[in-house]
């Protein structure tokens, strides 16, 4: 290439630009014009008064009209709330109704079949409810109690440790070593637990039968008078006591003396096929015999 190249002029950076005129060209041109010309007089001054005048009394009146429409708006739900609220009260009190004139009836199922089945056949009836769920029962046992550790927050990404948190699959394990060593009856929390119970976590929540939860669990078994020093020396024992050491979840055994379970609130009955009748007393027609339920065919059955 011939002759000589024109020399390169490299533009200063952004930074240095904006420290060696922090001021905008506009702002500056706006300035200097102001010094020339001074403060607006007369008609001009007279505009922007008016201008900003009347934008203020604009936003008052739409700030006005905005309130007025907040408070017209307030009764009305108000009174939704209230009329929402007496419908969830109003069927609250028609359940409880319900459910007492269910125990009602109950009771006088339970009555008209002890006269009519007599002694033997009913006691034998009580023991099958007892054993199913459907019938309360007294004794003693143990009592298990777990309960969450401390949950920290991890500082850097925020999330929370959830290791000494109680979990569904504890409790099925704490259930299941209980029954394994001769319990006869089991409830968490007071929900009695049968052959069809589910232990299902949902998000943090533990649901027993579709029924939440909350720490700290007990789990009240019905059983052998060594139950409790059993379970404490078995597996799950063992692994709960392990997790209380390392995660700090609460962990407890003990005997439990004269303990009431409830019955089940709820249990389907979804196959029944009629047994072998026992021989009929004196008097008593041959043709009734007992009831025993078959498998369920509900999900989470044990």
């Amino acid at each position: 290439m011939s002759g000589t190249e024109p020399k390169r002029v490299y533009p200063a950076d952004f930074l240095t630009e904006l420290f060696r005129n922090p001021l905008d060209p506009g702002y500056a041109d706006a300035a200097a014009r102001k010094a020339v010309e001074g403060e607006p007089t007369g008609a001009r001054k007279w505009l922007s008064g008016g201008s900003l005048a009347v934008t203020l009394v604009v936003l008052g009146f739409l700030l006005v009209v905005a309130y007025q429409q907040t408070v017209a708006d307030e009764p009305a739900r108000t009174k939704a709330r209230a009329t929402l609220i007496d419908q969830v009260q109003k069927r609250r009190d028609d359940t409880v109704d319900l459910q007492n004139r269910a125990d009602q009836l109950s009771d006088e199922v339970n009555s008209l079949r002890e006269r009519e089945l007599g002694g033997a056949t009913v006691a034998r009836l009580r023991d099958l409810e007892a054993a199913t769920g459907l019938a309360a029962v007294k004794g003693s046992g143990a009592k298990v109690t777990l309960a969450d550790g401390p949950t920290p927050i991890n500082a850097l990404t925020g999330e929370r440790n959830t290791a000494a948190r109680v979990k569904d699959t504890d409790l099925q394990l704490a259930t299941n070593a209980l029954w394994s060593q001769g319990a006869e009856a089991v409830t968490i929390n007071g929900q009695r637990l049968t052959a069809t119970s589910t232990i299902r976590q949902a998000g943090e929540a533990i649901l027993v039968d579709f029924r939440p939860v909350t720490t700290p669990y007990e789990v009240i078994a019905i059983g052998p008078d060594d139950l409790a020093e059993k379970f404490a020396d078995g597996y799950a024992g063992r692994f709960f006591q392990e997790l209380a050491t390392k995660y700090g979840m609460s962990f407890a055994t003990r005997e439990a003396k004269n303990v009431t379970l409830a019955a089940a609130t709820e249990l389907k009955l979804r196959v029944a096929e009629p047994s072998t009748p026992p021989p009929a007393p004196s008097g008593f027609p041959s043709s009734s015999g007992s009831v025993s339920a078959g498998p369920s065919t509900s999900e989470g059955g044990r």
